[in-house]
């Protein structure tokens, strides 16, 4: 790809392909960004990041929030997860999930460049998908009637 453009590499592990691994390389203009909920722009030599607002079930994304600034040759991470419904109807909710780490970086990177360094910048919007109040409910012991000691 020339290096003046945006390159996606996106990869996806779907449960209905029983979580075979399809990957995919596309390079193109900030629309591409924009067909995957990030704003990209600039503010002189930096690349200002947004996640722009979706569909998701939860959580609710009211509007754009800005993600990072990324000067030349930094990298940032974000890390989120949402609950789609594929109707509109309460009536019968069916629900698929999305668990996000899209990584970022203004101006070329090595292949390796994403794996083997810590980014400069790390958003993680990791929310518990069915609204408490932590991601990590999961580490709490129970009693004998279920609720949480």
């Amino acid at each position: 790809m020339p290096a003046d453009e945006l390159v996606v590499h996106e990869v996806l592990a779907d449960e209905a392909a029983r979580y075979v691994r399809r990957d995919e390389v596309v390079g193109g203009g900030v629309e591409c960004a924009q067909d995957l909920g990030l704003g990209l722009s600039s503010k002189g030599l930096a690349l200002v990041v947004d996640r722009l607002p979706g569909r998701a079930a939860y959580p609710r994304l009211p509007g754009p929030a800005r993600l990072f600034q990324l000067m030349p040759g930094q990298i940032g991470r974000y890390r989120a997860n949402f609950r789609f419904t594929f109707t509109t109807c309460a009536c019968n909710p069916s629900w698929y999930y999305e668990d996000w780490l899209v990584l970022v970086s203004n101006g070329p990177v090595k292949s390796s460049g994403f794996v083997r360094c810590d980014p400069e910048h790390d958003v993680d919007h990791r929310v518990h998908l069915y609204g408490g109040s932590r991601r990590g409910w999961y580490g709490r012991r129970y009693g004998s009637s279920g609720v949480a000691c």
